[in-house]
């Protein structure tokens, strides 16, 4: 992780104008602040990962769902509400684990049940 200082100090000190590089002795040294803010922390939304569930594997529309999600994490990371953002970003990421398990089993199914039913064509075929 990054080291970013939090404060930044500038002493700059007023120059009267009795004379170029002489400081004025009616005021006293002004300090400027610049507050950099900390790096925000990275949260994830899956957005890429909903989308490929939505258009390739989307039982009972989980990946419709996980990408309406995972759009609310990227919302909520733009508008710096990391807290939002992780909460929306976990669901997404559940919903896809659901979706793409479900899509999985129900892919490896229709395969089993295709090829049993080619092979009880080709049984009834032979008789």
């Amino acid at each position: 992780m990054e080291n970013f200082p939090q404060s930044v100090s500038i002493n700059m000190q007023p120059y009267g104008r009795n004379g170029v590089g002489s400081p004025a002795t009616a005021f006293g040294p002004t300090v400027t602040s610049f507050v950099q803010p900390g790096p925000i922390p990275s949260t994830q939304d899956f957005v890429l990962w909903s989308f490929f569930n939505a258009m390739f594997c989307n039982p009972f529309c989980l990946g419709f769902i996980a990408l309406i999600f995972s759009v609310k994490a990227r919302d909520m990371k733009i508008a710096q509400d990391s807290t939002a953002a992780s909460s929306y970003g976990r669901t997404a990421k559940h919903l896809n684990i659901a979706a793409l398990c479900l899509g999985i089993v129900g892919t490896i199914i229709c395969i089993v049940l295709l090829v049993m039913y080619y092979r009880s064509l080709q049984a009834g075929s032979h008789l």
